[in-house]
């Protein structure tokens, strides 16, 4: 090997490759397995000058283009776009391979393994503002964030928009949330549609604000998603389509109350981390921790009072009790903890109606919230109590020490819609006050999750999706609906679905009701949510009456709501999926379909050595017109065999895998 050569081994075993010798190259940042790598340069452009140009980036994997050159610059008030026409003044690479755990989530121990790059840059014009870009390279994401450092051209950072460019480099197939305005609660159908029919839509221009995650497909290169991760202190990213320029996305973020300024704060200040996830098939998405590894480690030392688990819950089937009748007292809910105590559940969540919205320190006429949780207390039961977001926001110091003083483990906090700074500002001092008295919390009515539940484990759940709630009200949640989560909204962390449904229909038969909601899917297809979705605080959402007698009702028994490791083995975003899940030894698998009736084969070399013994909780051959009915069946399998999976429209396939005795 020449000297060149050995130099450039050098360079690439740290994981960056510079295109010349020097720093004013293209600066190349490569992910551990070599596969995927982001490039940062400095572009020439109506503002370049001889010795400078636009700061952009590009992305490719496995030598193919992902994304193509694209701008990177902030809107600073007061001054001009930063990061056009600057040189690279900096060039810093570093790696990390760590290990650290989470309390809940796909994997209860991540391996960190990056690369990482920081890169500086200076204007070459007077007064010379400064600009830093701080990257990782994993094997499954790039993600890179803005740094402002502290100098004197800027006394205060007040950022009127950030505008990041992807320049996606052909046509994707796109499966876009396509959001009204900034303040929405994320509950959307994802369509899939050609990237460029963003910008033609009836042969006219148009433009979508697009929330995350954004999942694109480009076909002979690779699946890619775009979202965010650590957003303390900052904005919710969206994404519009830029009209003339057909894969073209320009980044804008939720506004603030003062409409000419998204963020301010003092320096240094950096963003949120801009992810791109990337995999070559749709399902190893689902696997990636990326975005638990872009927050900081846990800020609770003591974590053994955060308990995941799943919940029964009384306001999707409308309070129900025993006796068939709707009914919002003290009585009716205990009959709640009961049933959740019975079936070895770890939660009950006592859902709106127990206070005056607008106080929420005391506890309601109908439903005494300190004797639910002493009775909840007495059977093992941590009890969970919902909130408005304007309540909480007015009242959270006194609320959240009385919540404590009564017994109260968790609290469900709805309505928020909004996700710009201030919004933001409310997750993470909900997330600090929380536990401070020892309180989990489960948004609902929220932004979709960047990954917060590192940093402050008590977030067990967030909603941010159109979940089960909707069979309430309309026919928008479907099986198709159902197969296209896990590759969209799911790819962004925990999401809070709420599954259970047990009154399955046809979708001919199918009726929207607030009284013993009905769902569509089969029975195995909505047992196969619980090992599909991630959810550390996981609702068993129907009356507890419709399980009784139930046979398939032992699979939720047993499914845990945190797992040790997560494999996403198949699928196609919007036709069908399959997840397999460990905790300790144990295996829970679910596959579902859409509306399309399919079989698929399914390998087990995801278990480990020796032999297990499967209880398969599968359509019957009548599902499709009779979709309660389940053929439940034990077998003996190993890691060398394969499962074929029958399923009928909207149909399931579920299985427990539990190492067989000698």
């Amino acid at each position: 090997m020449n000297t060149f050569s050995w130099l450039r081994y050098l360079t690439l075993a740290a994981g960056v490759a510079c295109a010349a010798f020097g720093q004013s190259g293209p600066q190349t940042l490569t992910s551990p397995d070599g596969r995927l790598e982001i490039t940062f340069l400095i572009a020439a452009g109506q503002q370049a000058t001889a010795a400078g140009g636009q700061l952009s980036f590009k992305v490719t994997y496995q030598g193919k283009a992902l994304i193509d050159s694209s701008p990177l610059r902030l809107e600073l008030q007061g001054h001009r776009p930063l990061g056009s026409s600057v040189r690279i003044t900096g060039v810093t690479p570093s790696k990390t391979d760590e290990t650290y755990r989470l309390v809940a989530g796909k994997a209860s121990s991540v391996r960190n393994i990056y690369n990482a790059l920081r890169v500086e840059v200076e204007e070459v014009a007077k007064p010379g503002r400064k600009l830093a870009i701080e990257a990782r390279a994993y094997d499954d994401a790039v993600a890179f964030r803005y740094v402002v450092p502290e100098q004197a051209p800027i006394p205060e950072f007040q950022l009127i928009n950030e505008s990041t460019e992807f320049r996606i480099s052909k046509d994707a197939t796109a499966y876009t949330l396509e959001l009204p305005n900034y303040r929405s609660m994320y509950e959307g159908e994802f369509i899939k549609r050609p990237l460029t029919g963003l910008s033609n839509q009836g042969g006219v221009p148009s433009k979508y604000l697009i929330g995350l995650p954004l999942l694109m497909e480009l076909p002979g290169v690779a699946w890619l998603a775009i979202t965010e991760a650590d957003l303390k202190g900052y904005s919710s990213m969206y994404l519009e389509n830029v009209p003339g320029q057909s894969h073209a996305l320009l980044s804008r973020l939720a506004p603030s109350d003062n409409p000419t300024l998204a963020v301010i704060g003092a320096l240094p200040h950096h963003s949120a981390w801009r992810v791109i996830q990337v995999a070559s098939e749709p399902a190893r998405l689902i696997e990636s921790n990326v975005i638990t590894s872009l927050n900081p480690e846990s800020a609770i030392k003591d974590t053994s009072w955060i308990r995941p688990g799943r919940a029964a819950w009384n306001w999707w089937n409308n309070n129900l009790g025993a006796d068939g009748k709707s009914a919002f007292t003290t009585g009716n809910m205990k009959y709640y903890v009961d049933f959740a105590a019975n079936s070895g559940f770890e939660h009950m969540v006592l859902d709106a109606g127990w206070s005056a919205r607008d106080d929420i320190t005391k506890s309601g006429d109908r439903v005494n919230v300190p004797e639910l949780a002493r009775y909840a207390g007495s059977k093992g039961i941590k009890l969970w109590v919902w909130l408005h977001y304007t309540a909480t926001q007015k009242q959270m110091d006194q609320a959240f020490a009385t919540y404590e003083s009564w017994g109260v483990a968790g609290m469900k906090i709805d309505f928020i819609s909004r996700d710009d700074q201030a919004g933001i500002d409310f997750y993470y001092r909900v997330a600090e006050k929380a536990a401070q008295h020892h309180l989990m919390v489960d948004f609902h009515g929220a932004t979709k999750p960047t990954g917060i539940e590192r940093t402050w484990p008590n977030i067990l759940g967030y909603e941010a999706v159109m979940g089960m709630e909707h069979s309430k009200f309309g026919s928008r949640d479907t099986p198709d609906n159902h197969v296209m989560l896990p590759f969209t909204r799911m790819l962004a962390g925990t999401m809070d679905y709420t599954p259970g449904g047990f009154g399955n229909v046809t979708r001919e038969e199918f009726v929207s009701r607030d009284h013993a909601p009905q769902v569509m899917g089969t029975r195995a297809h909505h047992l196969a949510m619980y090992a599909v979705y991630q959810c550390a605080i996981q609702m068993v959402s129907d009356a507890p009456a419709a399980y009784e007698g139930q046979p398939s009702f032992e699979f939720i028994k047993k499914a845990p709501s945190t797992w040790d490791e997560t494999r996403g083995l198949n699928g196609v975003p919007g036709e069908y999926v399959t997840v397999a899940r460990r905790t300790g030894r144990d295996w829970f698998l679910g596959s579902m379909t859409n509306w399309t009736p399919r079989e698929i084969e399914i390998p087990l070399t995801f278990l480990g050595k020796g032999k297990f013994r499967a209880q398969v909780y599968a359509d019957s051959p009548d599902a499709g017109v009779n979709p309660r009915s389940v053929v439940i069946t034990s077998i003996v399998v190993d890691r060398s065999m394969r499962l074929k999976a029958p399923m009928a429209a909207g149909g399931g396939y579920a299985v427990y895998f539990t190492p067989a005795a000698n």
